[in-house]
């Protein structure tokens, strides 16, 4: 019979054989959407202000502005919105607090059948619920991750997220320019760099989700295709089209 008795240090015994990634630090969806919205945006950008018939300079400029106004954008969105979801977690862990506290036996009798849903037998349900609520901290726990789906012990940090959107925004931002950076004015090269940043944002993303990194990287090249065609059109019609 396979030995149960958890590892030293806490590991279960079957840790060798899977792992699982942090699905709520709040920095991964972070990272990975600030990588595809600095791509995006920037190369939509130039593509737009070429499109428009502007001189390198004024293009290299307008990348340099965009990404340092989008990157300050994406962080503070991503804490303010991080903030907000944490504060409202906060919010309905003091209501759970206070409705446990004026109606513990209703409390604990909805958390029976909450167990009994789960698939447990009612005197196993009914023995759990009373031994989760002899810890009034961990009832208000238990009830929200049944209730609501969240964990208030584990919530995402908002500064790791902003910084995470912040630095990826800003290397994304980067891509379409570094044609430009290097000394060739060509408005086709930095397109072009910004669509292989975009298949290779697109596969890193995929194989973060153990998808199909070719899928991934084609899905976000068209998506994005479609955002730098309309800028560059909106440009062209109303710059008088692009010079010859």
């Amino acid at each position: 019979m396979p030995d149960s008795t958890p590892a030293a240090g806490g590991a279960l015994p079957h840790d060798f054989d899977h792992t699982h990634a942090d699905v709520s630090g709040g920095w991964l969806r972070a990272a990975t959407f600030g990588a595809m919205d600095g791509l995006v945006t920037n190369t939509s950008l130039i593509a737009g202000v070429g499109g428009a018939g502007l001189e390198p300079r004024s293009i290299v400029l307008s990348g340099v502005a965009g990404l340092v106004a989008g990157a300050f954008s994406m962080a503070l969105g991503e804490y303010t919105s991080v903030s907000t979801a944490n504060k409202q977690i906060d919010a309905e862990v003091r209501v759970e607090a206070s409705a446990q506290a004026r109606h513990p036996e209703a409390e604990q009798a909805e958390l029976v059948g909450m167990f009994v849903e789960m698939g447990m037998s009612e005197p196993t349900a009914a023995a759990a619920a009373a031994e989760v609520h002899n810890d009034s901290d961990r009832a208000v726990t238990i009830h929200l991750t049944q209730e609501l789906g969240v964990d208030p012990t584990e919530q995402p940090s908002a500064l790791l997220a902003a910084v995470s959107s912040f630095l990826m925004f800003s290397i994304g931002g980067i891509v379409p320019l570094i044609p430009y950076l290097l000394g060739f004015a060509s408005l086709a090269a930095g397109l072009a760099a910004g669509a292989a940043g975009l298949l290779v944002t697109g596969a890193l993303a995929a194989g973060f989700t153990s998808q199909s990194r070719v899928r991934g990287a084609l899905r976000l090249l068209v998506f994005g295709t479609i955002a730098v065609g309309a800028t560059y059109a909106v440009g062209s019609l109303l710059g008088g089209g692009v010079p010859g």
